[in-house]
Formats: C-alpha cells, structure tokens, sequence
C-alpha cells in the first residue's frame, strides 16, 4: 500500500468506480483518493461506499494530486482538460479514455509530457480487466510504476512501446467483451432453437466461456492446438467449425477487428483537430 499516493479522479462513472473500489483503502488510503463530477448522486455514492472526498469542479485537491486519473467520455476532454490546465504541475496525468491521443492531450496542457494514455476493457468492474498502456517520454520510472498499481487494481496490464499501437489494443481487448458477448447471445439462441429454455442457455454459454478461457489461461499450448484437441474429424465440433469457415467467419472477425482499430484512429483525428 503507498499510502501517501495521493489519487484525483475526474470523472465517477463506472470504470472510475470499479478503480476506486480497487485502490481505497489497498493501494492508498481512502481519504488520498478524490473525484470530481457534476452528478451529486454519483459522487455521494462514492463517498458513502468507499470515504473518498469530492467535488462538483477541480480544486486545490487536483492541485495537490500525485496523479490525475481522466475518466471522462472523449467527447468531453478538451473542455475538461481546459479546465484542469491551470492546476498541472508535475503530476502524472493518466487518461483512460478511448481514442483521446496523449500528443493531443500534452498539447492541451501546454506541452506537458508525463501522461499515460491507458485502454481499460469493462471486465474491470468485476477485477478481471486488461490495460493497454503506453507512457510519453515525460513520464519518470516512478509515475510508471504508479500508473502501472493503478489499473493494476482491476486486472492485468501491457505496456506498449509505441501509442500507434494503441488502437490495435481498443480493437481487441478494449472493445473485446462486446464480441464476446455478441457470440454467447447467439449461443443462448441457438440453444433456444434447439429446445432448451433461455435460461439453460445463456448458463451453458457462459460457463464454457469461462471453462475454456480458463483453460486456454492455464495450458502452455497454442490456441490452435487447444481447438484441434476438441475437434474429432467428422465429429459434432468438426461440422460447426466446417459451417463457420463456410460462412467467412473466421475472416469476418479479422475484418471487424481491423474496423474497430481504424475507427479509433479516426476518433483520435476527430477529437484531436484544432
């Protein structure tokens, strides 16, 4: 526990949440830890739950801050960056907001370079998230390190060397539990179609999910070798395997994934143009 590590979150929506109830009382104390929104409810909800302070607007406690967590939709950093400009000293600024570049971030804040851009994914909220990461060349080894206990707090990290990497990590892992989602719903109503309730459904989709993931986690075996050892030639899998390269889909969601990542490009242009 670093105890003095003093934390100022701007924004308290559910990823800010589920990084608050990580660090309070784990990572620093509670009273470190400070969150700056304009819902009441939110904010009393945070300090109810876990004896972080708060505010409607950034004051002397964001002044004070070790580090300043963005949490805020992307389409709102540059009014709240402009806000917090006046308040930015030498504290680490690490943003995990989608599609948000640091270089653009760094410009906001009139040139300042100890900023982490960091991808979060929502199974966080439950401390099984992973972050992308990557820091600017103003970042030191010990902010690293902070940036590095912070996210750790609901999952596993990956640090990346470059930020044009960043958008690959939004397509895959950032968005990912979408499409997680998306297959297991199509499970659940295949299983409708074949006579079983939604229910029964929806249960034998996630546990094999989990159960495969599990395993997948476990074995030092390649995905492809994990697959082919379900796979009995002419067997049940073989012809649902055969059905989905028949239908592209293996090729469909390399295609779906390559638009994702171009999608945060363009949101890194869009939000960043002057």
């Amino acid at each position: 526990m670093q105890a003095n590590m003093k934390i100022s979150f701007i924004g308290g929506g559910n990823m800010a949440q589920a990084l608050i109830g990580g660090l309070a009382g784990k990572l620093t104390a509670a009273a470190n830890i400070h969150v700056v929104d304009v819902n009441e409810d939110a904010l009393n909800l945070l300090a109810q739950r876990h004896g972080v302070t708060t505010s409607n607007v950034p004051g002397a406690a964001v002044a004070a801050a070790d580090v300043i967590v963005l949490a805020v939709k992307p389409q709102q950093m540059r009014e709240v960056v402009a806000q917090l400009q006046p308040l930015v000293k030498q504290q680490l600024i690490l943003s995990i907001a989608a599609g948000i570049r640091a270089s653009d971030l760094s410009r906001w804040l009139q040139g300042h370079t100890a900023i982490v851009r960091s991808m979060p994914n929502t199974p966080a909220l439950v401390g099984m998230g992973i972050t992308g990461m990557v820091a600017m060349k103003g970042v030191s080894d010990a902010q690293q390190a902070m940036a590095d206990a912070i996210l750790s707090a609901v999952g596993a990290t990956v640090w990346l060397k470059d930020e044009s990497q960043m958008d690959a990590v939004t397509a895959i892992s950032g968005s990912g539990p979408a499409y997680v989602f998306y297959f297991m719903e199509a499970m659940q109503n295949a299983a409708v179609e074949l006579g079983l309730s939604a229910e029964q459904g929806r249960a034998l989709a996630q546990a094999t999910f989990a159960g495969a993931t599990e395993l997948a986690v476990r074995s030092e075996e390649t995905l492809e070798t994990l697959r082919d050892r379900v796979t009995s030639k002419g067997g049940t899998t073989f012809a649902a395997l055969a059905s989905m390269e028949a239908s592209g889909m293996g090729h469909a969601i390399v295609k779906a994934l390559h638009a994702a990542a171009a999608r945060g490009k363009e949101m890194g242009e869009e939000f960043g143009r002057d």
